[in-house]
């Protein structure tokens, strides 16, 4: 009977254990969830997305404190820097979660390493050491410069659509407000995400045209400033709403129309552009495959390194120049 007994409290004690550790993986899992789960990465989303608008009501105040680094020094000495934030709104116009300090860590870390691989390791000089340093380190900006220029071309396709649904939405008898909350419910991403800040900074006490101002702020897109200054303008001096938006929304499409056809007739010139552009590198790496003797005064005697350097400075006068030829501004 006792090794019963015993027998029954050892497995009662087991599954108290058993219990209690189910109980702590589930309260860890929840605090994670409540602190990294996908509401809180998505509130915490719309929050930094909130701080890129240029809003300095008291209304909006409690939203815009966004930290530029996550260490302490790093966010005192970017305060002081007069371009911080203007990078940090770039950041949250690209739709990076990038701070400020991680993009400038990783510019100065490829540099650093760049400059130290050529002049170390490749044993170039100094001026080429500095030219691929520089030009390494750009990269981390050049590629949030692309994923914002990508980002701000699909919102600006996406704004006809957007125009259209609220004027659906005022024929049937919504406001305004009602129509651009339908946007950030109904629309894809990303002109969704930026009409449902729009709708949450109404609903925190901001003004329609200061929310709306905000908008043309964060978004620096033409037309989305025309749809801006339109609405402005009705709601002071009065008029037919949704016969301007009709228009804009016509206007916008032909634009694009417009856009799209001078992008075909260019496509000749930029692949031209592309081609002269690659050529001298993609025929040195074959020159050096075949014969790696004839290309090895240029990596290793002194002229052939100057000459070298003159070549990347002129190429790089020669790709600005076809860049400034090939970009059409409609």
């Amino acid at each position: 009977m006792l090794q019963s007994i015993g027998a029954n409290s050892f497995l009662i004690i087991v599954v108290l254990v058993f219990v209690a550790v189910v109980l702590l993986l589930k309260s860890l899992y929840m605090i994670w969830k409540s602190y990294k789960g996908p509401e809180a990465k998505k509130i915490e989303k719309r929050l930094q997305a909130l701080s890129a608008s240029g809003d300095g009501t008291r209304q909006a105040q409690l939203l815009k404190q966004r930290m530029l680094s996550e260490v302490p020094a790093l966010e005192r000495l970017l305060l002081g820097l007069p371009r911080a934030h203007r990078l940090d709104r770039v950041i949250l116009q690209a739709g990076l979660d990038w701070t400020v300090s991680r993009l400038l860590l990783s510019c100065a870390a490829l540099g650093i390493i760049s400059y130290v691989m050529i002049t170390a390791l490749a044993h170039q000089s100094m001026f080429a050491g500095w030219v691929v340093g520089g030009v390494m380190a750009a990269m981390p900006l050049l590629y949030v410069h692309r994923k914002r220029s990508r980002r701000l071309d699909r919102i600006q396709r996406q704004l006809p659509d957007a125009l259209d649904l609220v004027t659906r939405a005022l024929r049937s008898g919504h406001a305004f407000s009602s129509g651009l909350q339908m946007i950030g419910e109904e629309m894809s991403e990303p002109i969704a995400n930026e009409f449902r800040i729009v709708s949450d900074e109404v609903n925190f006490g901001v003004s329609l045209q200061q929310a709306l101002t905000n908008l043309s702020e964060r978004i620096p897109v033409t037309d989305l400033r025309y749809f801006v200054v339109a609405v402005l303008i009705q709601r002071d001096s009065g008029g037919n709403l949704t016969e301007v938006l009709g228009n804009l929304s016509r206007l916008i499409r032909e634009r694009l129309k417009l856009f799209s056809r001078i992008k075909v007739l260019s496509s000749e010139g930029r692949l031209s552009a592309w081609i002269l552009g690659v050529m001298p590198f993609a025929l040195a790496a074959v020159m050096n495959l075949v014969n790696p003797d004839f290309m090895a005064p240029l990596w290793k005697d002194p002229i052939g390194i100057a000459i070298i350097n003159y070549m990347l400075v002129l190429m790089a006068f020669g790709v600005l120049i076809l860049r400034k030829i090939i970009k059409i501004r409609v």
